[in-house]
Parts: structure tokens; C-alpha cells; sequence
């Protein structure tokens, strides 16, 4: 798990997508292989729109609970059509800097630089949003 400091960090941030990028760093000798995606996972901000403050214990959760990251890397074969596994994406792709929806039990987790990320197959992404606070998991 990342250490407190960086979820802080994370989570107070004003541009989660750039704090997310500067933390990682740099990927240039990072070969992300066949058709999976590296997302590092979006910390919800620390400050709740209602004003409640969360605790660093929920602040982690999202790193196991989160549905949303930012693609900071792709392999070679993301979102390319294959006949032979019959997989299709009628142009459809998520790039490096946009935000996805995925399930966490489909990701494999890891840490680069000491940021949570996960490692997501292309047809395991559910949609690409334009921005995180979108994706919400409350009981109304």
C-alpha cells in the first residue's frame, strides 16, 4: 500500500490526474505487455463535498475499493481487434490520461514509485469518464 504521505498528498490534491503523473513518474523504461492497461488508482479527495473530513483508513480503501483510474500506460495490443479471439472494439479505445471504470477483483494490483496501480486487461474496461468525482458508490 502506499504510504500515508502519498495518499495524502493524492487526496489532497487540486488536479488529481496531475498529482497521480507526477507521483508515478517516469515510465519511459516501462514495456506494459499485450493487451493490459496500467491505471494507477484515483484517491478521492480527503475533503468530502458535504465538508466531512475523511480518515486515512478511508482514504486507503480506495486503493482496494476504487473503480476508477487514470491510464498511464498501455501495451502493444490494447484495444486491437483480434479475429482470432473474436475480440472487437469497433474503434473504441482508452488512452494514456483518460479515466476508466473497471472492477477492482478484474485488475491485478501492483505499486510503481509507490503508487497503487493496477494492471487491467482492455476488454475488462467498463467506460471512460471524463472525470473521476463522477463515479460514485452511494446508497440514496
Amino acid at each position: 500500500m502506499a504510504s500515508i504521505a502519498t495518499l495524502e498528498r493524492l487526496s489532497r490534491a487540486d488536479d488529481p490526474k496531475e498529482a497521480l503523473i507526477k507521483e508515478v513518474g517516469d515510465l519511459s523504461a516501462v514495456q506494459v505487455m499485450s493487451n493490459r492497461l496500467l491505471v494507477a488508482i484515483y484517491i478521492a479527495p480527503e475533503k468530502m463535498k458535504s465538508g466531512l473530513i475523511r480518515a486515512p483508513q478511508t482514504i486507503a480503501e480506495d486503493i482496494f475499493q476504487g473503480t476508477v483510474g487514470l491510464v498511464v500506460k498501455k501495451g502493444g495490443m490494447a484495444f486491437k481487434d483480434d479475429d482470432a479471439s473474436k475480440t472487437y472494439f469497433y474503434g473504441q479505445d482508452a488512452k494514456v490520461g483518460e479515466w476508466v471504470v473497471f472492477r477492482p477483483g478484474d485488475a491485478k494490483r501492483i505499486q510503481l514509485n509507490g503508487v497503487d496501480c493496477r494492471f487491467v486487461e482492455d476488454i475488462m474496461i467498463d467506460m471512460i469518464v471524463a472525470e473521476p468525482e463522477i463515479v460514485t458508490h452511494r446508497n440514496k
